[in-house]
């Protein structure tokens, strides 16, 4: 079994049920497993240093996770258009796995959550690509073979999967922006299965 990490932040609960979809896409192509991760939140203040293990959810990333995937899915929030910063502070960390091309020819791909339609999705995700380009990742999207991309009337892109939660976070991941995450997991892991065969 190959591995494809699928690492995430998020902050209400609708980045963390897209990589569950993912996840779910990776896992159904044969011998490739999913290896859901997060990261931890970052402040400028901090009272107390953070438990070592989240309380719920994926456990928390390690460069062992890194070095052994045979690919990356990547989801964050979207904030002004950006990823959020707990995610944008580990991959600022990431200077020795750049310099040792530790993700250097893998593919990747990504996704994102926003509270409305117009929130900044798409330049979410061009803004995620960018330092897994400079890893040398190979990154893929969706194509619009997937029928949900042309007929969505929420989420999704070809850039990555998406998903608009409402400014009140009310709007549940639907059935069509899951199919779509699904369908990035599932060609991610395609992808990384032919790359590494």
């Amino acid at each position: 079994m190959a591995d494809i990490l699928v690492l995430y932040y998020s902050a209400t609960g609708s980045v963390r049920s897209l990589a569950q979809a993912v996840a779910r896409g990776v896992d159904s192509v044969e011998g490739m497993r999913a290896r859901v991760r997060t990261v931890p939140k970052v402040a400028a203040v901090v009272d107390k240093p953070a438990p070592a293990v989240p309380s719920e959810g994926a456990p928390y990333v390690e460069a062992s996770d890194l070095a052994e995937c045979a690919g990356m899915a990547l989801g964050s929030p979207t904030r002004f258009g950006n990823m959020a910063a707990p995610l944008k502070f580990f991959l600022d960390g990431l200077g020795p796995e750049w310099a040792r091309g530790t993700l250097a020819g893998k593919p990747a791909a990504v996704f994102t959550s926003t509270a409305t339609m117009h929130g900044g999705q798409e330049a979410t995700l061009l803004s995620m690509m960018l330092p897994l380009l400079h890893h040398g990742m190979l990154v893929v999207g969706i194509p619009y073979t997937e029928p949900e991309l042309n007929s969505t009337r929420s989420g999704g892109t070809p850039y990555g999967a998406t998903h608009v939660s409402g400014s009140a976070n009310d709007r549940p991941v639907s059935e069509e922006e899951t199919k779509l995450a699904f369908a990035l997991g599932k060609r991610l892991a395609a992808v990384a299965k032919k790359l590494t065969t």
